[in-house]
């Protein structure tokens, strides 16, 4: 059966795919550096999103603020050049923010591996007594 998906859905997906693209090739800022769309959250209303992002290189917010900065000043041209592309009545109104859930998962995942080396080295000592 296939999975359905809701308009909202469908939109941050098409809004992520141009973002990425429109990022890369017209936005000329240096400031804004090697930027990744993780995800886009489309309100019910289809008037706002929420546009998550990283940067290469950058692990906090704080260290990402000049791109993130950058990327909110340049919104409007960025929503204008989606309507161009878009049929719809409307598009939404684009807010960036920065996605630390990627900086979290590495640091799990590197708190996995200690906690499994761990566990192996533990269990090849008692093998030895």
């Amino acid at each position: 059966m296939a999975k359905e998906y809701s308009r909202t859905q469908r939109v941050g997906d098409f809004l992520k795919q141009e973002l990425a693209s429109l990022i890369q090739f017209e936005v000329r800022d240096p400031r804004v550096g090697m930027v990744s769309i993780t995800d886009v959250e489309v309100s019910r209303d289809m008037s706002h999103a929420k546009v998550f992002m990283t940067v290469l290189g950058k692990d906090s917010e704080e260290e990402a603020s000049e791109s993130i900065e950058v990327l909110n000043k340049a919104a409007g041209f960025l929503r204008t050049q989606i309507a161009k592309n878009n049929n719809a009545r409307t598009t939404p109104r684009l807010r960036f923010y920065f996605d630390s859930s990627v900086g979290r998962g590495q640091h799990l995942s590197n708190l996995i591996d200690k906690a499994v080396s761990a566990d192996k080295a533990f269990s090849d000592d008692e093998k030895s007594r």
